[in-house]
């Protein structure tokens, strides 16, 4: 019979030390990952959320908005690379109506049938309903008709509004959050969920947000992976007021990534998001729960705004090698954890 959680229970596995979290995960003998392009269609935001590098306002000289025809260009190449799924995100840009989502992704699953299309957090779906005056269900609605098919697990950040109201007030409350991913799983959208972890929260909050996504998940199968995603405080609000001067260290992580797949048994994937965590504490964690290095990442810029350091992307061969040094056996897989090949 499943384990039925509460969040007590959840902030106990936390108290525990990491060699016997390691003892009870079970991470499996195989670590999948996908070849993927990260496109970042705009970084005007006018949410400016205080845990955020990668925002701009519209009159900065950074500031950007890409043509279709850029984003079409940026797709043929991921094509040529091999990439079987597209992450498309941005900002909260009042300028970019629905029907410039709905004219990408026409486009784009015109040329490229078989790239799967996973793009648009919960939160930039909240944004374009407000924006256009219309409910979730109709925005989602839209967006699957014209060619969407997998929601990235973005904007979650922690599901308690006293620390939203301090991290990102501007976006989303927790609820909300929650209503959407519910929303398009009764679509048919699949959907991913990360945790923003190591800033102001505290362990009881995190428990609690894996307690949320345990439940909903519970309630609508919907979720694919999960990804504990490691807060970088470098260029951010959160570091200039003092609320965070470093990111969290290696133990935490790890014991951060153990729990959630201990808790999240009814997900798919649990994520080593290299991008964050780094190669060396990448390969560490999938011995503790991980079992899914995300992908290639060709082209990812949020995170390497706030200071991440590692590459830009890795070819699919240091993926394989990386896990292979785990002990391991690496998988390319597609968007929902079907093996593609060993």
């Amino acid at each position: 019979m499943e384990k039925k959680w509460s969040r007590k229970e959840i902030k106990e596995l936390f108290e525990k030390d990491l060699h016997d979290l390691g003892l009870i995960v079970n991470s499996g003998r195989t670590a999948t990952f996908v070849v993927n392009r990260h496109i970042n269609y705009t970084n005007v935001c006018v949410s400016r959320c205080p845990l955020c590098a990668f925002y701009r306002n519209a009159e900065d000289n950074e500031a950007y908005l890409m043509s279709i025809d850029d984003i079409l260009m940026k797709v043929k190449e991921a094509s040529f690379a091999g990439a079987t799924e597209l992450h498309i995100v941005g900002s909260h840009n009042p300028d970019v109506t629905i029907e410039y989502f709905e004219e990408m992704f026409m486009h784009i699953k015109s040329k490229f049938p078989d790239m799967v299309l996973k793009a648009l957090t919960a939160t930039e779906i909240h944004f374009i309903s407000k924006l256009e005056k219309c409910s979730i269900k109709e925005v989602l609605s839209r967006l699957k008709d014209a060619g969407l098919q997998v929601i990235p697990g973005g904007g979650a950040e922690i599901l308690d509004d006293e620390i939203r109201k301090i991290i990102c007030p501007n976006k989303a409350y927790s609820d909300e959050w929650l209503n959407i991913m519910r929303t398009a799983h009764e679509l048919g959208i699949k959907s991913n969920a990360t945790m923003l972890f190591g800033h102001i929260e505290e362990i009881r909050h995190r428990a609690l947000h894996l307690y949320k996504l345990w439940k909903l998940q519970n309630e609508t199968a919907g979720f694919l992976g999960f990804v504990p995603l490691v807060f970088h405080p470098g260029n951010t609000e959160l570091r200039e007021k003092g609320f965070v001067t470093e990111k969290t260290n290696p133990v935490d992580i790890l014991k951060t990534i153990a729990v959630s797949r201990i808790v999240l048994n009814n997900f798919k994937g649990i994520r080593a998001y290299w991008v964050m965590l780094g190669e060396d504490v990448a390969q560490i964690a999938l011995n503790y729960g991980a079992n899914d290095m995300d992908g290639t990442l060709m082209g990812e810029s949020i995170s390497h705004s706030a200071g991440a350091k590692t590459p830009v992307e890795l070819a699919r061969e240091r993926i394989v090698d990386i896990i292979q040094k785990a002990g391991m056996i690496p998988a390319e897989r597609d968007t929902f954890y079907n093996i593609l090949k060993e």
